[in-house]
C-alpha cells in the first residue's frame, strides 16, 4: 500500500512512501513461547504487531503491540483479520482457510512451527486438510497434531527473523 506524505519534498512534489509491514497473529490457538517470540522481535525491529482473539490478550506495554478482542464465533477473528491487512503483511496462524485468504490479497502467512505458506504449497494444504476432516468426520480417528517442540520454537523464530530483514522497514 502506498500513502502520500503530508509534506513536499525539495521539488514541491508530494512525496509517497509505502506503508510499514505489520504482524497480525490469529492469537487464540498461538503457543505462549510464540507470542513471546514476536513480542521480543516487534520492539527490536519495532514493527507494528496486532494479536486478534475470541480472548483477552494481555501484552507487554509497548507503542508497537496491541491486542483486539473480537466476539466469539466461528471465524470472527479470521476474518477480522482479513479485513484489517494489507498486502505485504505477515499474519501468524496455523489457520489453512485463512492462511489461503492472507496470500490471495497478497500477505505472507507463517505457522507456528516455521513453514510458510506461499501460493506454490497452499492448494496442497487445503487438500489435506479437507482429506482429514473428510476421515474425521466419517468417523476414522486421525489423531491431532504432534506436540509443540523446542525445534518447532527455533524454525519459527529463524523464519521470522529472516522475514523481518528482508521486509521491515523501521
Amino acid at each position: 500500500m502506498w500513502l502520500a506524505v503530508h509534506h513536499k519534498n525539495k521539488f514541491g512534489l508530494f512525496l509517497l512512501t509505502k506503508a510499514a509491514m505489520q504482524i497480525w497473529v490469529d492469537a487464540d490457538a498461538c503457543p505462549k513461547v510464540i507470542k513471546e517470540i514476536l513480542f521480543r522481535a516487534a520492539e527490536r525491529a519495532q514493527v507494528p504487531l496486532t494479536l486478534v482473539a475470541n480472548q483477552l490478550i494481555h501484552t507487554p506495554p509497548s507503542r508497537h503491540i496491541r491486542a483486539i478482542q473480537v466476539p466469539a464465533g466461528f471465524d470472527v477473528a479470521d476474518d477480522q483479520i482479513v479485513q484489517q491487512i494489507e498486502p505485504g503483511d505477515l499474519v501468524v496462524t496455523a489457520d489453512i482457510p485463512l492462511a489461503a485468504s492472507v496470500i490471495e490479497k497478497g500477505g505472507h502467512a507463517l505457522n507456528p512451527r516455521g513453514e510458510f505458506y506461499t501460493p506454490d504449497n497452499i492448494r496442497e494444504y487445503l487438500t489435506m486438510r479437507n482429506f482429514m476432516e473428510q476421515l474425521r468426520n466419517s468417523g476414522v480417528e486421525t489423531g491431532g497434531p504432534s506436540g509443540f517442540s523446542q525445534g518447532d520454537r527455533t524454525a519459527f523464530a529463524n523464519q521470522l527473523d529472516k522475514f523481518l530483514a528482508k521486509h521491515a522497514t523501521p
